[in-house]
């Protein structure tokens, strides 16, 4: 039964993935639509033997075995195209076809020599498999943790883009190659039983929940998203290549303190890099290295501190007293109550209510 619940989950989440019924990050939609059409395909056979119609055709169980090679190179493409949305493929994308090319040849030797038994191909095969897990493991999780550290560059809010439900799936798919590995080409391995299948269960609706709420990591307005995209893409600043004289950035950092004081920018929940840049008349790469440079922070940083200090004044005042912790955060610039208390704490190491307490204790 509980076989059955998984496959029909991803197949059913595959599908939603490929309709993309809010019209966000198509393509990397798209890509983990795939993903997790070849993840249902691990459950293929049983749910064949379960369904009474026999065995699955030779050929046709070869062709899926070999297509589940895919499964990693399908999840690092949607986490590109989550991380940027106007990526486009080159030549030198062509080297994540080497592991499936060498795997196909080990599947066709295996597939001519299926009768001569004590052959090393399968434990090639399976070798090959953990091998390639633990590559793209190790490459998805530095990609996802590059955006982690470059979208507090450019965003005041990052809770909902920072693409962190993807790395506990990168462990899910991790232990689901090795399982598929020892599965099938070790002779001796059992049949996963319930207790695997339910943990599978578990994490595909943690998928479902988690990849449903994924917002688009940029803004919709063309214009910044292009910029920052390509923002998004260098490398993070060096601090010893000078962008601004010190001059310049005295001159700078006096004019957006005034900014944030006058015009108060920051209580904009969608407020971005590129967004405050134009309210100065600079570009964003300026404004990114005066912030950095000159505050010693980053984006997120640097307007998430303003924030917090107009939490401040209406948790203290008598005249707001009535609103609710909520009401607070969108009224400080935040868009949600998970962003401002995560964001609160980590700034003054206390909730919103812990501080409000303790203040009116005092």
């Amino acid at each position: 039964m509980i076989i059955i619940l998984v496959f029909g989950a991803l197949i059913l989440l595959a599908f939603l993935k490929f309709s993309n019924p809010y019209n966000v990050n198509k393509k990397a939609n798209f890509w983990f639509g795939l993903f997790l059409l070849l993840w249902a395909s691990f459950w293929m056979e049983e749910i064949v033997l379960v369904a009474n119609f026999g065995a699955l055709n030779k050929y046709f169980a070869a062709l899926i075995h070999y297509l589940q090679i895919f499964l990693c190179v399908f999840f690092y493409f949607s986490i590109v195209f989550y991380i940027n949305p106007n990526f486009k493929f080159h030549l030198t994308d062509t080297r994540h076809l080497i592991i499936p090319c060498i795997f196909l040849v080990i599947n066709l030797m295996q597939f001519l020599n299926e009768h001569n038994r004590g052959n090393i191909l399968p434990t090639l095969a399976a070798g090959l498999i953990i091998f390639q897990s633990v590559l793209y493991t190790a490459i998805a999780f530095f990609k996802i943790r590059k955006h982690q550290k470059h979208v507090q560059q450019f965003s005041s809010d990052t809770i909902e883009i920072d693409l962190s439900w993807l790395e506990r799936i990168i462990i899910i798919l991790f232990v689901t190659s090795l399982l598929f590995a020892a599965y099938s080409f070790i002779n001796d391995m059992p049949t996963p039983n319930a207790y695997i299948n339910f943990v599978q269960l578990v994490a595909v609706f943690f998928i479902a929940y988690y990849s449903s709420k994924q917002k688009e990591i940029y803004p919709v307005d063309e214009k910044q998203r292009t910029e920052l995209i390509a923002f998004n893409e260098e490398p993070l600043h060096d601090s010893k290549r000078k962008i601004l004289t010190d001059h310049d950035i005295a001159i700078l950092k006096q004019q957006l303190i005034n900014l944030m004081m006058d015009q108060k920018p920051y209580l904009d929940s969608e407020l971005n890099l590129v967004k405050l840049a134009d309210l100065l008349s600079i570009s964003s790469h300026q404004l990114s290295y005066v912030i950095n440079t000159g505050f010693n922070e980053n984006f997120f940083q640097y307007i998430n501190k303003y924030r917090v200090e107009k939490a401040k004044d209406l948790l203290l005042s008598s005249e707001k007293n009535n609103l609710t912790i909520l009401a607070i955060a969108f009224e400080s610039g935040f868009n949600s109550k998970t962003s401002f208390n995560t964001t609160f704490k980590k700034i003054t190491n206390k909730t919103p209510s812990e501080f409000k307490k303790t203040s009116s204790d005092l």
